[in-house]
């Protein structure tokens, strides 16, 4: 029983320590290999540090222990001091030599910091905003098309004569054209479509964009209702996707469904829309758990993280 007892705990300590370690110390499980969001940003950014300017390690800030975040240490020898700062963003440890010209007297306090994004909200930074970017390259595509479709319906019967000539031509010489699938039928029908099927599908097209030109702003600045707004848009379009497969099936095609359901799964899921997974009550509390002060006192090292997190929230 004890022995069990025992293995439970060590098996509940490491679990722990997975948990706080830093980004980068835990070797990624087999088959399933982890980005680290902050070694990513602080290598594309830099370092987020604090006290770099600061004379002496000291705040006004009563609950605030900087060593959590900067310690000066005398080298070995006794001829010097480094300082090491901890990275706001990614736990690295920096050393660095005290300012010879310090700029500001002391530590600003911890409501002084804009702390930056780290744990589950960079992550969750970092794939909304590679989803903005599908959208913007949407938004982008549809407005082009929505813009041909009003200049073809202007000029549809100057481009008449020299369209059928040139589809004559290569018919005649490359068999390019024949047949009424593709865009080359398409093409052709539109010339024989009335003015209002035409005008009704450049704004559907048009109304498209903007839709997806409105996701793309959203996600980028992490608004809850983009998170919404995209799960529905990309549900319903599902429905004309996978018809399109059952006529042809084109690598394009099953690639734009595969993006697309990882985006329904990754917000339903990661995200916790609809009250899925605890709803949003769950997933800012989730996020907590990385971000503010707290995290970084609990995660410190050599620290005792329940004294130092209950110090931390008294003090604000």
């Amino acid at each position: 029983m004890t022995s069990t007892a025992g293995r439970t705990d060590t098996a509940g300590a490491r679990a722990s320590n997975r948990l706080h370690s830093p980004p980068g110390t835990v070797p990624p499980a087999r088959f399933r290999p982890r980005f680290h969001y902050e070694l990513l940003t602080c290598g594309l950014r830099g370092h987020r540090l604090l006290g770099t300017d600061a004379a002496v390690l000291r705040s006004e800030d009563a609950g605030f222990d900087p060593a959590i975040v900067v310690r000066d240490v005398a080298e070995a020898d006794g001829d010097g001091t480094v300082r090491w700062h901890r990275c706001l963003r990614c736990d690295s440890w920096v050393p660095l030599d005290p300012p010879d010209a310090p700029t500001q007297p002391q530590l600003p306090t911890r409501a002084e910091v804009d702390l930056p994004l780290r744990g589950r909200a960079l992550r969750d930074r970092f794939v909304l905003r590679l989803i903005a970017i599908d959208r913007v390259i949407h938004f982008v595509g549809l407005a082009l098309v929505a813009a041909a479709v009003f200049v073809f319906l202007a000029d549809r019967e100057a481009l008449r004569t020299p369209f059928f000539a040139v589809l004559g031509t290569l018919r005649d010489t490359v068999g390019i054209g024949d047949g009424d699938d593709g865009v080359v039928g398409e093409v052709t029908r539109a010339f024989s479509a009335s003015a209002t099927s035409i005008v009704l599908v450049g704004v559907v097209v048009a109304a498209y964009a903007l839709l997806e030109g409105v996701e793309a702003v959203g996600l980028w600045q992490a608004r809850r209702w983009a998170e919404y707004l995209t799960l529905v848009a990309t549900s319903v379009l599902l429905i004309p996707e996978v018809w399109e497969l059952t006529g042809r099936v084109t690598v394009f095609k099953i690639l734009a469904l595969v993006i697309n359901l990882a985006v329904i799964a990754y917000l339903l899921v990661a995200k916790r829309l609809f009250g899925l997974r605890g709803g949003g009550a769950a997933e800012e509390a989730a996020r907590a758990e990385d971000q503010g002060w707290d995290a970084l006192v609990r995660t410190a090292p050599g620290a005792d993280g329940g004294d130092r997190r209950q110090g931390s929230r008294a003090s604000r």
